[in-house]
């Protein structure tokens, strides 16, 4: 799971074939097929390992962030400052997985959105209790905001999109809360 996440993360997921990522980890492909059904199986494992530790990761900047409504949902932009200047930042897996796989029928496309969509519950939680009067549409606005920090994150290796989002995200807030 660990070199297969590592592959896809930084080359793709139609990049990277089966036969690399076993032979990078050292592992027969009976081992393998003997966990996961398929490439496609691997792919959704590692997204939905993924995605419970970014979410955890996150949820623990949040809840340290102190009780201050407003001050937790800012959080989250200060969570994003400081995964884009980590030396691993390579964009979103999800948002990747997503592109990779456009039809939403598919599974691995469902498992990132499925990411995408516990982030908005946490934006939408967080925007109750700061007092939104449409917390689903705060929740879906900040969604996107910070969808467009990852690509311009990504795009220009700069930590710079969270800061720029998190002064958006402040006034956001404050509109939902009038």
């Amino acid at each position: 799971m660990t070199t297969a996440w590592r592959l896809f993360y930084r080359e793709g997921f139609r990049a990277v074939g089966i036969d690399q990522i076993l032979a990078e980890a050292g592992v027969a492909k009976m081992t393998l097929y003997h966990h996961f059904a398929s490439k496609e199986a691997l792919i959704i494992a590692v997204l939905e390992e993924r995605d419970l530790a970014f979410r955890e990761s996150l949820t623990a900047h949040v809840e340290a962030a102190g009780r201050a409504p407003a001050r937790r949902l800012l959080a989250v932009f200060d969570w994003l400052e400081g995964w884009f200047g980590s030396e691993d930042f390579k964009g979103c897996v999800f948002i990747r997985a997503l592109s990779e796989y456009p039809d939403p029928d598919h599974p691995i496309h469902q498992a990132a959105w499925c990411h995408k969509l516990g982030i908005q519950t946490l934006l939408d939680q967080l925007g109750r209790a700061a007092g939104a009067k449409d917390p689903k549409a705060l929740a879906v606005s900040l969604s996107m905001l910070i969808d467009g920090a990852i690509v311009a994150a990504h795009a220009t290796q700069s930590t710079s999109p969270a800061g720029s989002a998190r002064i958006t995200a402040a006034t956001l807030i404050k509109l939902a809360a009038a």
